[in-house]
């Protein structure tokens, strides 16, 4: 359970008073980060989605080991991007951090769509995970500052059920676009974002407060608190601004109470985003392996991030009462048992089912993994817990027995990290 931490100062009057009424519903700033994850969700299932087809394609020279080399590409552009979007913020802001980031995974998936060679191919999904690493922290931090507090597990979760339903648009598109045209258009789906979603981040998304906190820009930062009916921002809730502020408060990340709960949390993290990135990318060619036709495996991703839904939605109430680091825990362990159920052959509906309920607890495992980060560190290494747990990933049937260790372990780390104590101000 999370403890509320001690205010005192300015951050006390504000708790007293309030935020002013809004202006403008910070919903917005939800709608159109939602918006992105599901375009990042999409871009994230497309590849497992059309795989089969990908190497069926003897033009594009893809072999199950070359795909293996460039779903690791897509991981480490993801890595380089996750960290770089952090030190960007200091520069230019979050808003065009996210733009940035959302035009640079357009362009690799529209790469990827023009590919001649297994090469190219690599390099466009390397660009397309330089791109998705960016925008993740910066969504998932902007829609926590605007809606802090209680809310934030609750809205963690509602902001990934984009990403599953982008993971249901791709299996779609795999399983209609490619059916009929190939692999390649539904790559060229994945430049949409530049067209759509561009022009209303530039329209609609504010800047952060906190941001404009940091680089000194106080007065503005209060005027669009006010704007949003959030609490004013003060010293203790900006994040630290510089490269080498930024690095300082790593460190100290591993100081206190985060001595015992940062490296617990990169655990969790690593586990989470194992599974996550694991059967994204490689469930339709994992249950094609296990004798089951390419419609059936495609339609295993669509059955799985359906259930992802379902899972973000349960687990950002649930935590709500028995918090985020218990239900990750719990989740993690749901997870590991249904890992090992699809080691065996099953029946097919019954296999459907067992997807289905795999996809409740593994998606929202990782998510509350985030939402726990605010309850273990004080304001101002918030965010940049958030940002190295978001990048402490990048590390036949044994598959499904693999992603069960990793829910057993994932378990393990955040059930220990919820037990460090919480940071009280002083």
């Amino acid at each position: 359970m999370t403890t509320a931490r001690t205010l005192s100062g300015p951050a006390a009057a504000a708790a007293t008073t309030g935020p002013r009424p809004a202006s403008r519903r910070p919903l917005v700033v939800l709608a159109l980060c939602w918006l992105i994850v599901l375009f990042d969700g999409m871009d994230v299932n497309v590849y497992g989605a059309v795989m089969p087809r990908m190497l069926a394609d003897p033009g594009l020279g893809l072999t199950p080991a070359i795909a293996g080399r460039v779903g690791s590409w897509t991981t480490f552009g993801m890595l380089i991007g996750a960290l770089v979007a952090g030190n960007l913020t200091d520069w230019t802001g979050r808003r065009p951090v996210l733009v940035g980031g959302t035009l640079l995974f357009s362009a690799g998936s529209a790469l990827c769509a023009a590919a001649q060679g297994a090469e190219s191919f690599g390099l466009g999904r390397f660009v397309t995970g330089l791109g998705l690493g960016g925008v993740m922290p910066v969504c998932l931090s902007m829609v926590m500052e605007f809606a802090p507090g209680a809310r934030a597990a609750l809205t963690a979760g509602t902001l990934m059920t984009s990403y599953h339903v982008g993971g249901m648009l791709a299996s779609v598109l795999g399983l209609t676009l490619a059916d009929g045209s190939g692999w390649r258009p539904v790559f060229w789906a994945g430049a949409v974002p530049a067209l759509v979603a561009v022009p209303l981040l530039l329209w609609l998304l504010p800047e952060s407060p906190a941001v404009l906190l940091a680089k000194g820009h106080t007065a503005e930062a209060r005027k669009l608190a006010d704007r949003y009916g959030l609490r004013p921002p003060h010293d203790t809730t900006a994040p630290p601004a510089g490269v080498r502020a930024r690095w300082h408060a790593a460190l100290a990340l591993l100081h206190g109470t985060g001595r015992r709960a940062t490296p617990l949390l990169w655990a969790a993290s690593f586990c989470g985003l194992l599974l996550v990135y694991g059967v994204s990318t490689w469930l339709p060619q994992l249950m094609r392996a296990a004798g089951y036709g390419p419609t059936s495996s495609v339609a295993f991703l669509l059955a799985v991030n359906a259930g992802g839904i379902v899972g973000m939605l349960v687990a950002g109430a649930v935590a709500r009462r028995f918090g985020a680091a218990r239900v990750s825990a719990v989740w993690f362990l749901l997870t590991a048992a249904c890992a090992l159920l699809l080691a065996v052959r099953l029946p097919l509906p019954l296999t459907y089912v067992v997807v289905t309920v795999t996809g409740i607890w593994l998606f929202s495992a990782q998510v509350m993994v985030y939402a726990t980060v605010p309850t273990l560190y004080p304001a101002p290494q918030v965010s940049a817990g958030l940002g190295w747990t978001v990048v402490a990933h990048g590390a036949g049937q044994w598959a499904f027995v693999t992603f069960a260790a990793a829910g057993l372990t994932g378990a393990l780390a955040i059930h220990l990290a919820g037990k460090t104590p919480c940071h009280s101000g002083s």
